[in-house]
């Protein structure tokens, strides 16, 4: 196993005033199952607040650790919610939000928050409003508790029909949409699993995933989150609508593929599909393929999503967009319908 229950990831720090912020290199990692260990830099003293709403102000938290000069705090939280910090600056009033990078789930993937990361004008995206995952089909009743916390209103399902059926979700109560195609449409570049095929793969995601992605920017849109979207593993399609969802935010290239790469941390491929018996389904090439991956050993850890030479695999679709749209604006707009207009709207939305 990659990562275990009790060393939950990375988390980036939110600014809610950058232009006075004294906190920096902020971070929130879960050492035990109800304990958040808060590590940052300040060139003083820090009130460290806790809360369990996205965008919570110091009046909507309770204080955990007051005039705080080391630089860590360890909190005990409700483990059946998801917490948050405001990191307050004794000096000058400045508060630095920030959150775990991943949902903590026993049996979940991949499942994790994209706020918190800087924009190239200095805003930050919000925490608790959008979720990126894999597969749900193997979570526990105190996972879907959790889940049931965040407040979805909305999931969107990027696999193909063979994947839903195989391993339906276990999320229910939450808008659901899903637009079918066949896994067929993806195996032609899915052979071996290597870097050459994964490229192949991302050039066609532009045209082959713009009906989901168009779901997902229309509930944007219309501020109907929080929301989730997922595939199985939680991180080629799910990596590119990340990749899009962050680019219209104006989040710089570095930091999405900083993101993207992520996945390789927080996959547990054990609990993406429920075990295939591949003698069940002898006519069906989705679950041969996938059988035949729980078998062998090197894809029950998650790969590297890059090229031999350091190339990642998420440049394919990029280098498909510019040469058929000239640019992911472009491609936002002629595709996906989201217009400039709209940008600025999401920005509104979904930053601070």
């Amino acid at each position: 196993m990659r990562m275990h229950m009790n060393i939950m990831g990375l988390a980036l720090a939110l600014v809610t005033n950058p232009a006075l912020a004294a906190v920096t290199d902020a971070v929130a990692t879960r050492p035990m199952g109800d304990q958040v260990q808060i590590d940052w830099k300040a060139p003083g003293a820090v009130d460290v607040y806790l809360a369990y709403k996205p965008d919570a102000g110091i009046s909507d938290a309770a204080l955990v650790s007051g005039k705080d000069k080391d630089g860590k705090a360890l909190v005990k939280v409700d483990p059946a919610k998801r917490p948050y910090f405001l990191l307050r600056d004794a000096a000058d009033g400045s508060v630095t939000e920030v959150a775990e990078r991943s949902v903590p789930l026993a049996q979940g993937s991949n499942f994790r928050d994209i706020g918190g990361y800087a924009t190239a004008d200095g805003r930050h995206v919000r925490w608790g409003l959008i979720y990126r995952s894999g597969a749900s089909a193997m979570l526990t009743p105190d996972d879907l508790a959790k889940v049931n916390a965040l407040g979805l209103r909305n999931m969107v399902d990027l696999r193909s029909d063979e994947e839903r059926v195989l391993a339906p979700s276990k999320i229910d109560g939450v808008a659901y949409s899903a637009v079918g195609y066949s896994m067929t449409a993806l195996m032609a570049g899915m052979n071996s699993g290597t870097p050459q095929n994964g490229v192949a793969i991302y050039h066609g995601f532009p045209k082959m995933l713009a009906p989901q992605l168009r779901i997902v920017f229309d509930l944007l849109k219309r501020g109907q989150g929080p929301i989730e979207y997922n595939c199985s593993a939680g991180q080629d399609r799910t990596g590119f609508t990340t990749a899009l969802i962050l680019s219209a935010l104006g989040v710089p290239h570095e930091t999405i593929i900083q993101d993207y790469h992520l996945s390789v941390t927080y996959r547990r491929p054990q609990y993406e599909m429920p075990r295939i018996d591949l003698a069940r389904y002898p006519d069906n090439a989705a679950a041969q393929m996938f059988g035949r991956f729980q078998d062998n050993p090197a894809m029950r850890v998650a790969q590297p999503l890059k090229e031999a030479d350091g190339t990642p695999y998420l440049k394919g679709a990029f280098d498909e967009i510019d040469a058929k749209w000239g640019s992911v604006d472009a491609y936002l707009e002629q595709e996906l319908g989201v217009t400039a207009a709209d940008r600025e709207e999401l920005r509104r939305r979904y930053l601070r």
